[in-house]
């Protein structure tokens, strides 16, 4: 059985574009089956909860494989760490015997960012000058390379966190070739002034406003992975022609989906498509250059096992 070093993910996922287009190639394949455990530890003084999830994913007679995450939110607070650790086991389809070890908080960024470049694939204007990135936590700075890369028309990244020290640190550190990046210290105007707006938070109340959503923007909305937990309001929702990565892992799972749905305020058939639905050509995009799109990134196990599969494929 092989271990699959950080580095070597790196390695493997050097070219975002190539991991975008293979995530593409396997959503016009079947659906594989998914289970999903979550347990939570309540911490006290009103901090946030620590959890540890378990995502499984099966594509029969091909391969199959389960990640192990631990979520621990303080660890941006108090430490340098990131929020997420995580591993992810590889099996053989045909056989079950373990193909692969590979470090998970690694490729959870990787996998994570590609989700949302490949929604902003379909689902952006293809001439998209200016993106604004709300959180500047670890993914943030795979989540602007990816869609930079899909992208290449962006000319300016705005970055907006809630500690201003930490969006700083994010802005010396991309680089990227003919991109402004800087940073800015109020979210509305971040919003306002961006066509691609992409948000990866641990908020649970909605921070993104409806109200300041441009005409022809499009939302990548990463942070809300719990049913209590939003990035946009209703009246982004209201605004929104809504695209999920999947359906089976946000509808019922994910807050940003669920409590507008249990408020009534959407129905089921306002989600107009998945990317299985969108990469297979079933359901069109974004069809107009003036709407609104939004994208949920749900980042099920599926996602978890193409990626898992396209590095141990790279590497061998």
């Amino acid at each position: 059985m092989q271990y699959i070093s950080a580095a070597q993910v790196d390695q493997a996922c050097s070219s975002y574009l190539d991991l975008v287009n293979a995530l593409e190639d396997f959503h016009r394949d079947a659906p594989a089956d998914l289970k999903d455990m979550l347990l939570s530890s309540v911490q006290k003084d009103a901090n946030p909860d620590n959890h540890f999830l378990v995502r499984a994913a099966w594509s029969h007679g091909v391969m199959l494989g389960l990640k192990a995450a631990c979520i621990f939110p303080n660890n941006t607070i108090n430490s340098d760490l990131p929020a997420i650790h995580a591993i992810y086991t590889l099996f053989d389809g045909q056989d079950g015997v373990p193909s692969a070890v590979i470090d998970g908080t690694s490729m959870t960024y990787y996998k994570t960012a590609a989700d949302s470049a490949l929604g902003g694939k379909h689902l952006a204007n293809p001439d998209v000058k200016s993106m604004a990135m709300i959180g500047a936590g670890a993914m943030a700075f795979h989540l602007i390379q990816a869609h930079c890369t899909v992208h290449p028309s962006i000319e300016k990244v705005t970055i907006w966190n809630r500690t201003p020290a930490r969006a700083h640190q994010l802005v010396e550190k991309m680089q990227i070739a003919s991109v402004e990046i800087s940073y800015c210290d109020d979210i509305e105007l971040t919003v306002r002034n961006a066509q691609l707006i992409s948000s990866a938070t641990m908020t649970k109340e909605p921070i993104i406003r409806g109200e300041w959503l441009s005409p022809g923007a499009h939302l990548d909305l990463i942070g809300a992975y719990r049913l209590d937990m939003r990035e946009a309001d209703d009246i982004a929702i209201r605004r929104s022609k809504i695209f999920v990565d999947s359906r089976k892992t946000t509808i019922g799972e994910i807050g940003e989906i669920t409590i507008p749905l249990n408020m009534g305020l959407i129905s089921e058939s306002d989600i107009l498509a998945d990317l299985y639905e969108l990469c297979s050509g079933k359901i069109s995009g974004r069809t107009s250059a003036n709407e609104i799109t939004m994208f949920k990134n749900g980042g099920g196990g599926h996602l978890d096992l193409m990626t898992a599969s396209y590095i141990y494929d790279q590497l061998n």
